[in-house]
């Protein structure tokens, strides 16, 4: 199914009578022109007024081009949650995971805030969207928006119950480290990688002790599974994981469900001085994690750093599409336009044929329009 098969299946809130322009119609004029550089209801008007003549090609555009307040109105109206489960079905019918052999599909969650999208005056704390991301393919699985005054965790069952998840590694960080998430998941037929820190505070310091004894004193026996130096960016990184595969040694741990391992990773990072003759900055960290996974600790350890990719994601919303500057501040408006530029990444993040930066892809999208036509399969 293409993408605007999928739109298709939204329901036009609009009433029929006062209808001038067709609801695929404006769907699509928006996601091409938010991949060409679009960032706000003009630009994306501006955009379908220079296309015109190519538009016309594959859109019916009974009345012209839609106004800039009409792209505003639809997408306060059009449902956010029937529209990312629009995007869920597209992602899924679209893409098709990539995973090196003999290691889980990884899957990394997290969330992000658009911090420009509160309203002060009323009161409304910003949008926080939750995402899924496929750290195989760079591909955004799926998101949900957190409503105001909850957490995380709220949209987390909902989130997972959209997923094609058998076989798979899902990380999370600590926020999510609770025994009924992880049931949650391996309920799902997926494995959990989750952080442990101090909202677990028990668990984690018996878990601190225990490698600290066994791993970084002098007289530990535990040998590290993982160790690699890497040296990028004026920075040198050495990572070491060490792994507890005997969970009967962790009393705290007993119940915790279908635990398998339960590691340590150190980091010692040494940052050069900028401008060279200065000491360097080095910096030491040791993070813990639970697991249900049965895969190989170098495996475990290989997704543990993997992990970060989403935070690549976010980087790309915030860089490449300016999300964090938005001032559209409709919870349902942000919601839908948060799906849109995920829905750009995705289509850039499909094509193999060129090489380049995401930005550079969209540039030329928007110069080109049979790259355009090429990469959304009109």
């Amino acid at each position: 199914m293409n993408l605007l098969e999928s739109f298709g299946q939204i329901n036009d809130p609009r009433q029929g009578c006062k209808t001038e322009h067709l609801l695929g119609d404006i769907l699509a004029i928006s996601v091409c022109a938010v991949l060409a550089g679009a960032e706000s209801y003009e630009d994306i008007a501006d955009y379908g007024h220079c296309k015109h003549d190519w538009l016309c090609q594959f859109l019916t555009l009974p009345n012209g081009i839609p106004s800039h307040d009409t792209f505003r109105r639809v997408f306060m109206l059009i449902d956010a949650n029937q529209f990312e489960a629009c995007f869920l079905h597209w992602t899924r019918t679209a893409f098709t995971r990539t995973t090196n052999d003999g290691e889980p599909d990884h899957i990394a969650i997290d969330g992000k805030t658009m911090r420009r999208s509160f309203n002060r005056r009323t009161g409304q704390s910003p949008l926080h969207v939750v995402s899924a991301f496929s750290t195989g393919s760079g591909v955004t699985l799926a998101q949900r928006v957190v409503s105001e005054k909850a957490g995380e965790t709220t949209v987390l069952p909902d989130l997972l119950a959209g997923l094609e998840l058998t076989g798979s590694l899902i990380s999370l960080d600590a926020l999510h480290c609770y025994k009924a998430i992880s049931q949650t998941i391996v309920n799902c037929g997926a494995d959990y990688l989750i952080a442990l820190k101090g909202n677990q505070k028990k668990a984690h310091h018996e878990v601190k002790g225990y490698f600290k004894r066994n791993a970084f004193d002098m007289s530990g026996q535990l040998r590290p599974v993982a160790d690699t130096i890497d040296n990028n960016h004026g920075r040198v990184t050495r990572r070491r994981a060490f792994v507890c595969e005997d969970i009967s040694k962790l009393q705290t741990l007993q119940d915790w469900p279908k635990l398998a391992q339960v590691l340590a990773v150190e980091t010692i990072s040494s940052l050069n001085h900028v401008h060279g003759g200065g000491p360097s900055k080095v910096t030491a960290d040791i993070r813990y994690f639970l697991t249900s996974a049965e895969a190989s600790p170098v495996v475990i350890a290989a997704a543990i750093r993997n992990h970060w990719a989403i935070e690549s994601l976010h980087w790309v919303l915030d860089v490449g599409f300016r999300e964090d500057d938005s001032r559209i501040r409709d919870r349902n408006a942000a919601a839908n336009l948060s799906v849109l530029r995920k829905i750009s990444i995705n289509l850039v993040k499909a094509d193999t044929t060129r090489k380049g930066s995401i930005k550079r892809h969209r540039k030329t999208a928007g110069w080109n329009n049979d790259y355009m036509q090429k990469i959304i399969s009109l």
